[in-house]
């Protein structure tokens, strides 16, 4: 069967290059699009929803064909907390698995011989070793809550692999922790728990809450990065070449979810008492990525979680995103 393949652009990248972000409203696309900025790449290819519809092949297909990108970051997803998860697990893995394979596939057929894929830690099974090395995909049964948005990760991960082997394409996967920065989303149903907890604990210093409550037994173990180092990261692998496998993207160590929302509230001002709803689930008991693999090619985290955090904070105060239901994100 013929599926479009074409002979690909060169690869090897300058600051004229053509990079096109999908995504680039959300967290990680936005700060994507300012870090390149930042290091000179000024020929960047950009799209709305309004603009583009990611869930439609043929205007993906179309738009691929025509926007001649040498690179392309796939930063476009629908992304949730726990609750969100698992509210609207029909809706999570259709809406990820269509857009990433409408621009995996548009990508190929267009002759883009370089592309990211965004991942997540939740690709790995639920009770696998910590810290989590990049082998351990598939070696066990996933997180319930999360499952139908890992799946479709996974699918997008072995799409690359499988196109590599297939088409001589150079599409790597990237696998970041918990992030966290400006852009994020603070809806109360659907963030994740650090733009969550952030926002409760400013609304309770806000209104002279006495208490806050916090979603679980406290006891999980998770990994934070700051958003500007995921982004960072993702340019270093495309300015060194890297063209396949999957690379984990963290800041090597974790904190308890107790932890986390002590620091939230010192950085934020709530001196009232912290409690913790067990009736709730806590999902996976620990997540912390071996970060090995990239830290091989010279990449650190520049940011603390606590300062991090104070940074986050500090924007969104600036920017009044905390007293809203949602803050930018798409």
């Amino acid at each position: 069967m013929d599926i479009g393949y074409t002979n690909s652009r060169n690869s090897d990248l300058r600051t004229h290059a053509r990079i096109y972000v999908a995504g680039h409203r959300g967290m990680v696309g936005s700060t994507l699009v300012r870090r390149l900025r930042a290091k000179g790449y000024a020929n960047l290819i950009l799209r709305t929803r309004q603009e583009l519809d990611l869930a439609d092949q043929a205007a993906v297909n179309r738009f691929m064909e025509r926007a001649g990108a040498d690179y392309v970051f796939i930063a476009a997803a629908r992304v949730g907390g726990i609750v969100a998860n698992n509210t609207y697990r029909g809706e999570f893995i259709y809406q990820n698995l269509i857009v990433q394979t409408n621009l995996i596939h548009a990508a190929m057929r267009a002759g883009v011989k370089r592309v990211m894929f965004l991942g997540s830690s939740c690709i790995y099974p639920r009770d696998c070793p910590q810290p989590i090395k990049e082998e351990y995909l598939l070696g066990g049964p996933l997180e319930h809550t999360n499952e139908p948005y890992a799946v479709a990760k996974i699918a997008g991960v072995k799409m690359c692999e499988a196109y590599n082997a297939q088409f001589g394409t150079q599409y790597v996967s990237v696998m970041p922790t918990n992030l966290y920065g400006p852009n994020d989303n603070y809806d109360p149903v659907s963030a994740h728990v650090l733009p969550a907890l952030l926002r409760k604990a400013h609304l309770a210093k806000e209104e002279g809450a006495d208490s806050l409550s916090v979603w679980g037994s406290g006891r999980p173990r998770r990994e934070f990065l700051h958003v500007e180092d995921m982004a960072d990261a993702c340019i270093l692998l495309m300015e060194r070449g890297v063209g396949e496998g999957i690379y984990n993207v963290g800041s090597g160590t974790d904190v308890t979810i107790r932890e986390l929302a002590e620091t939230i509230a010192r950085v934020v001002g709530f001196d009232g008492q912290l409690v913790f709803d067990a009736s709730k689930p806590d999902g996976t008991p620990r997540k912390l990525l071996d970060v090995g693999r990239l830290r091989a090619l010279g990449w650190r985290p520049r940011l603390g979680l606590e300062e991090g955090i104070r940074l986050t904070y500090q924007h969104c105060v600036e920017n009044g995103v905390l007293g809203l239901a949602e803050a930018g994100h798409g």
